[in-house]
């Protein structure tokens, strides 16, 4: 019985005897921004990104660029994050670390939610790449960045605090008009003027004359 010869596409579709892996083509979402008095550095970071996302073999999905100062809300950066949420890209490339992050608790907060999605993360400049086991091990140094910055705020705002209270400053909301009656009525008993029970108790002077004309119940 003649033996039958498997045909030339199983051989191509196989390498010793195990079925070759179809490589993907990975989608990337490029994002480059500057600040308004830096927008010469603008078509710098967007060619380099090219250049790098050809030599991998990435297919550009998407490409978005921000104008902005670092502390003001990032609307194309949004864009991208809502792309990567349907699943429109397979990672984000982008230039440097700050590029992206406001700080480094919203670096982690935004690499979180991309881990989640399962789209990667590059940064160019840093070579950090998140879709390596190296990558997610630099990952787990920023949140420990993160939370050296979170204690370094709550630092901060525990010596202000202080500060305000040597200096006899009056914290937390003021109180409202309605709960400080007794008082109001206290000093207009004593002969203070309504415009000054108002300074006094930094409650507008319509406030004091409204109580005052309240009947005391009880």
């Amino acid at each position: 019985m003649p033996i039958k010869r498997a045909s030339q596409k199983a051989e191509s579709d196989h390498v010793f005897g195990l079925r070759r892996r179809l490589r993907k083509m990975l989608r990337a979402g490029l994002y480059a921004r500057v600040s308004t008095i830096d927008q010469q550095t603008l078509a710098m970071q967007s060619r380099a990104m090219r250049e790098y996302a050809a030599r991998r073999g990435w297919t550009i999905a998407m490409q978005v660029r921000e104008v902005n100062s670092g502390a003001a809300k990032r609307e194309a950066r949004e864009k991208l994050l809502e792309a990567a949420r349907r699943r429109e890209i397979d990672l984000v490339l982008v230039w440097r670390l700050d590029r992206w992050g406001r700080s480094v608790t919203d670096l982690l907060a935004t690499l979180q939610e991309l881990e989640d999605l399962g789209v990667g993360f590059v940064s160019l400049t840093e070579a950090l790449d998140l879709t390596t086991p190296a990558g997610r091990a630099m990952a787990g140094l920023l949140a420990i960045f993160a939370e050296f910055e979170r204690e370094i705020l709550r630092e901060r705002t525990r010596a202000g605090l202080a500060h305000a209270r040597e200096n006899g400053q009056r914290l937390g909301r003021p109180m409202t008009a309605g709960l400080q009656a007794a008082e109001i009525r206290k000093l207009h008993r004593a002969g203070v003027a309504k415009a000054e029970i108002a300074r006094r108790l930094q409650i507008g002077r319509t406030s004091v004359r409204r109580i005052l004309a309240q009947p005391i119940s009880g």
